[in-house]
């Protein structure tokens, strides 16, 4: 008869199984940094072979210029096969670039991640034409391109994972976000309507939508520590900003063999923000 000890054993090996990324390949854009970067860790403890898109200027303006080396190195320390891919998806055909280079050094690829995302904090009426052009193209068209790339060869595998990030944003904006919330919006249109059509072929799309998250996009609001400690307190009912561990952890869910039955879904990681708090 089995230890306790053994049958705690199965049980965890029986959990990890469901949540087992092995032998998948995955493709995170913005994986260099913050959300995307423990995401694209995330599937590699997982078992996974990962892709991470990065833009070097972006990196750099965090701080972080080695960040995608990084990133590469600490995936390969787990014993998965890495790349990094740099692309700025503000110029058209960038994004089907990406695809077809996580492609070519994975042998394909069976799980994408939309992360990468650019926002301007400016009143609407005060937006400049560029930098709403600039936010769309990286944040919808750049999608688009991902998707329009990368679905084929999943639906010819009859498996595939996708995942968008998306926002609280989508439905709770800020008068200063008003075109970053509108593209959100969007792209969890496009994949609630991409989620029908491809469910048939055993692919899940779905959308993961974070609420108050500690990310190196929003550093500077911790410069002050009362401030922010006062912006977590009004954030949502756990009165606390989500860790990027919090949302990598649902991204796993959302693209492993545990969440195969779900597609079409919009995912809320906000610490109840949207239950309208």
């Amino acid at each position: 008869m089995p230890s306790s000890e053994q049958i705690a054993a199965r049980n965890a090996a029986a959990v990890a199984e469901r949540f087992s990324m092995k032998g998948r390949r995955a493709l995170v854009t913005g994986g260099s940094v913050s959300l995307g970067r423990e995401i694209a860790i995330a599937f590699a403890d997982a078992g996974a072979d990962v892709a991470i898109h990065f833009s070097r200027a972006a990196d750099t303006a965090f701080g972080l210029p080695e960040a995608s080396e990084t990133t590469v190195a600490e995936i390969e320390a787990r014993g998965g096969r890495s790349l990094a891919i740099e692309a700025d998806f503000s110029v058209p055909g960038e994004a089907r670039r990406c695809v077809r280079e996580a492609i070519a050094g994975l042998g394909g690829i069976d799980v994408l991640v939309v992360c990468a995302s650019v926002q301007k904090r400016t009143a609407f009426t005060a937006l400049p034409d560029d930098e709403i052009d600039w936010q769309l193209r990286i944040n919808y068209r750049a999608t688009i391109e991902l998707l329009q790339e990368a679905l084929p060869d999943m639906k010819q595998r009859q498996w595939g994972r996708v995942l968008t990030i998306g926002s609280i944003n989508q439905t709770r904006p800020e008068p200063d976000l008003a075109i970053y919330a509108s593209l959100k919006s969007a792209q969890h249109n496009l994949a609630i309507n991409l989620a029908a059509d491809y469910a048939p072929h055993g692919v899940t799309v779905n959308n993961l939508s974070p609420g108050l998250i500690v990310t190196e996009r929003n550093r500077w609001r911790r410069e002050d520590a009362w401030q922010w400690q006062r912006i977590q307190q009004g954030s949502a009912p756990m009165r606390r900003a989500g860790e990027v561990s919090e949302i990598a952890g649902a991204a796993l869910l959302l693209c492993s063999e545990a969440g195969s039955f779900i597609t079409g879904a919009d995912l809320q990681a906000t610490g109840g923000r949207h239950l309208g708090w």
